[in-house]
């Protein structure tokens, strides 16, 4: 069956892209006079923005090996729970979330940080409860060990 052309648009990385223009936007259209500028605030972003890009390379490397699908929308050959999926079940999203938060601080966009609990609910409900329905049906007793094993986050 064929995929409508806005399951293509409705994906993640769109997701993670609005918020960072929105949290961009916002650190230079209205700062409100709040501010977060400190050399460790830098630090700690440049932290963040660092684990989320290695948890996302871990992540698709592991998918890749599987040689399974990395898009949210289609349906996965295996259930992986190798490598950083023996840490967290979703470890893209983790990552996007925490390159999220690492940006938001990096602009100073302090408003902003709203956007990252905001970013978790949306992934949460639009990806993550499907895929995990997906993967329920598909691999039964399998992704009920995992699922018991491995927490959803961290």
């Amino acid at each position: 069956m064929a995929q409508s052309p806005l399951k293509w648009v409705d994906i993640p990385p769109v997701w993670l892209a609005g918020c960072i223009v929105l949290s961009l936007w916002q650190a230079r259209a209205l700062p409100e006079g709040l501010r977060l500028a400190h050399p460790m605030t830098d630090l700690l972003a440049g932290l963040l923005i660092g684990a989320g890009l290695i948890l996302m390379l871990l992540a698709v490397s592991e998918m890749r090996r599987q040689k399974t699908t990395v898009i949210p929308h289609l349906e996965a050959s295996h259930l992986v729970q190798s490598g950083i999926f023996s840490r967290t079940r979703n470890p893209i999203y983790l990552g996007d979330a925490l390159v999220l938060t690492g940006l938001v601080l990096r602009f100073d966009a302090v408003l902003s940080l709203v956007l990252v609990p905001a970013f978790v609910w949306i992934i949460e409900r639009r990806f993550i409860v499907p895929e995990e329905n997906r993967l329920r049906r598909a691999f039964r007793a399998d992704y009920a060990r995992y699922e018991r094993k491995v927490r959803r986050w961290v």
